[in-house]
């Protein structure tokens, strides 16, 4: 008998770790030196964790090797809703959190809890994702409403209202944007929770990058406008406290809840069959929220991340034939290629023929639901110099790539 994997899995795809990192590995098993800028991982960068992290952690280890209640920690979750009430939200208490293994995992719960097969929810193009793939496996249908890179990648309220239909159930917002970096004003947030509001839809706020920001760019909780909305919003330790490996991170609950009892009951049903989060993680989650703010450093004039992005930025714009539209959040830049001048009809291809050639493993466009095979992403946590480096060897394959 042949086992064959689940039809669930039609249609799901996760090109971040797709099959080009198969070719990148067995090129480092080969002696090959591979720069990967396919994925977010600061500590491959050199990014070291915050000290008082570490110390909550370690100190906390010899009682952390037994089961937490399933929603995370009391003082974890203590602490998540007194980040959000300094934001302004109201009304919210522990029992409104759920800590997870990273937003991957709770980003997975929400969705499941909520969706019949055939079931719509709204994603932007081009999206983080996970976001396609748990819905798809959740039996629901991903519709993606199209970003406007004209506009600094803004949403296209038109595109996204055009979409919605009555099996619509959910809007997915994920600002600061990955891949493209875009920060989304207050006005345009307020435009997209008045979508939510008059469609009767869940809101879930992807905001993981929200402190990781440049420029004179503010980031908006969505949960803060909208207050008569369920709302679910995701965040963690993985990107602005340089933590990926702990898999620490938390869903708030806010908004109405008489009439989402029922679905939040679902969200119990889940956390509690995943018996609970990692639990030494959870001790990473109060003293990061609640002592200084290390990131802050890095994104202003003259801090690491700024220096790479404002570094990236430049050298990918002077690549003839490739734009890049300024990130003003994240850890990523989203540029384009030229149909006219680079003639690309399979980004994948492009990929990995750049990866095999040059030995720098990048992500297409189309990864990231993008229609079209004329964009690619690069992460900006190299060191500047590194990443000049890396684009100078991109230009030069592209001034004689030809498909």
């Amino acid at each position: 008998m042949e086992f064959r994997q689940s039809s669930k899995l039609a249609g799901v795809s996760y090109e971040i770790r797709g099959p080009v990192m198969e070719h990148a590995n067995e090129l480092e098993r080969a002696g090959h030196s591979v720069l990967r800028l396919n994925i977010g991982n600061p500590a491959a960068f050199g990014f070291e964790a915050p000290e008082e992290i570490l110390q909550d952690i370690i100190r906390n280890l010899p009682g952390a090797h037994g089961y937490s209640d399933s929603r995370g920690l009391l003082p974890a979750r203590r602490a998540v809703v007194q980040h959000y009430q300094n934001l302004g939200l109201a009304d919210i208490d522990v029992d409104d959190v759920f800590l997870g293994n990273g937003v991957s995992e709770l980003a997975s719960m929400a969705v499941q809890a909520l969706l019949d097969d055939g079931d719509e929810v709204l994603i932007p193009a081009p999206d983080f994702p996970l976001w396609t793939a748990v819905t798809t496996l959740a039996g629901g249908k991903a519709v993606h409403y199209l970003c406007d890179e004209d506009a600094g990648w803004l949403p296209d309220l038109a595109d996204m209202a055009a979409k919605i239909t009555s099996r619509t159930r959910a809007v997915v917002i994920i600002n600061p944007n990955n891949p493209t970096g875009a920060v989304y004003p207050r006005e345009m947030l307020e435009a997209m929770l008045d979508l939510a509001r008059r469609h009767h839809l869940l809101v879930i706020a992807d905001e993981i990058y929200d402190k990781i920001l440049y420029d004179d760019a503010v980031h908006h909780c969505a949960a803060t406008l909208a207050p008569d909305l369920l709302c679910l919003t995701l965040n963690g330790l993985s990107k602005a406290y340089r933590v990926a490996g702990f898999r620490s991170g938390w869903l708030l609950v806010s908004g109405p809840r008489q009439h989402a009892e029922n679905y939040l009951e679902g969200l119990a049903t889940l956390a509690a069959t995943r018996l609970c989060p990692n639990v030494p993680g959870q001790y990473a989650v109060q003293a990061a929220l609640g002592g200084r703010q290390s990131i802050t450093d890095l994104v202003l004039p003259g801090g690491r991340l700024r220096e790479q992005r404002d570094r990236a930025w430049q050298r990918l714009n002077e690549i003839p034939g490739v734009s890049c539209v300024k990130p003003q959040g994240g850890l990523y830049a989203f540029p384009r290629l030229d149909p006219a001048v680079h003639k690309i009809h399979d980004d994948e291809r492009f990929v990995l023929d750049l990866l095999m050639r040059e030995k720098i493993q990048v992500v297409q466009g189309t990864g990231f639901n993008w229609p079209r095979p004329d964009h690619f992403r690069i992460v900006t946590l190299p060191r500047a110099d590194d990443l000049d480096a890396a684009i100078t060897r991109i230009g030069r394959f592209l001034t004689g790539y030809r498909q």
